[in-house]
């Protein structure tokens, strides 16, 4: 899974360059390990002219049908603050990142994507530490970074926030009955031989607003405040449906005690219906082998990526970064 591409992998575009006090964003594009173009942002803390310092690095990519700028930039910018290198990036099929069927979520090309970004990154010579690399994830990813961190041994420190751990378990809670969930299984099939056939793949809705209205409260743009709503520019409210089908073949759990001796931090919310609390605690103290860690915040599943508990999130996930990237 180490891809070294023939395309130029320092490629920063030229559209764009943020500034703040403590630190720059670049716009970025690399390849994945089958060339599909990936991008996102590079967060570089600013450096004293003449100072040659390499930084460790940070790789992150968005929860489920997320897009880097529906607030997990936020993290990129707080690590970034502390002298880490972050890379955030959309995954393939969404965002500003190429590739096909759009609106499509692989978890097997997602996982191969963080392995690409790793790569990506040990490429900056000029500024990050190839031995001092970590990755973040959260929801969906939260779970892609278990299996990375579990097969890519470049990885020497993970943070997994609230992550999704088994697919399967949590469609079949979401269903009312199991006459709802074969209802679901046929839909799969029929989509199955629609593509076949050569049809365009099913479309479905990522939140259903009427049915999941405390979810569609943190994606509805028309609820969010009037400095937030650039964010949501670039994101759908769709997915295909083989996502879903996808979705239920994943299970990260299978992957966590091969994660270790690199450092594991899990981050959880003590009411997450999305990807369950219990299921997260029970997992990590049965079968995460040390070191680890485990931290609860108060509040449901999106409240992560705002207000305190964000500030609870973001300040664990640096202090365990720092404790074991920054030498």
């Amino acid at each position: 899974m180490h891809f070294v591409s023939t395309i130029s992998l320092f490629s920063f575009l030229v559209t764009k360059k943020v500034m703040s006090a403590s630190f720059t964003r670049h716009n970025v594009e690399f390849p994945t390990e089958n060339g599909v173009l990936l991008r996102g942002w590079l967060f570089e803390p600013i450096r004293e002219v003449g100072n040659q310092k390499l930084y460790p690095g940070i790789v992150m990519s968005p929860y489920y049908g997320g897009v880097k700028e529906l607030f997990v930039d936020l993290y990129a910018e707080y690590f970034a603050k502390s002298n880490f290198v972050a890379l955030l990036y959309d995954n393939q099929n969404f965002g500003d990142s190429a590739g096909e069927p759009r609106q499509e979520i692989d978890p097997k090309k997602q996982v191969q994507d963080y392995s690409s970004a790793i790569t990506y990154l040990q490429s900056l010579t000029n500024l990050v530490d190839p031995e001092r690399i970590g990755i973040w994830g959260t929801s969906y990813s939260g779970g892609h970074v278990l299996v990375v961190s579990a097969i890519d041994k470049r990885v020497k420190c993970v943070v997994s926030q609230m992550p999704s751990i088994n697919g399967k378990k949590n469609l079949r809670r979401v269903q009312k009955n199991d006459e709802e969930y074969q209802k679901l299984l046929n839909a799969f099939e029929r989509d199955r031989k629609q593509i076949v056939e050569g049809g365009a793949p099913r479309m479905i809705p990522i939140v259903r607003p009427a049915v999941q209205p405390d979810w569609w409260a943190f994606f509805d743009v028309n609820q969010a405040l009037d400095e937030d709503k650039w964010r949501y520019k670039n994101w759908k409210n769709e997915q295909t449906l083989h996502s879903v089908e996808m979705y239920g073949e994943y299970n990260p759990e299978e992957y966590i005690e091969q994660v270790s001796p690199c450092p594991l931090l899990m981050i959880v919310a003590d009411n997450d219906t999305v990807t369950f609390t219990e299921d997260e605690i029970e997992l990590f103290e049965k079968k995460a082998h040390e070191p680890k860690k485990l931290v609860k915040f108060k509040g449901h599943h999106f409240a992560a990526y705002k207000g305190q508990p964000f500030e609870i999130t973001s300040k664990a996930a640096d202090e365990w970064f720092t404790k074991y990237l920054q030498t």
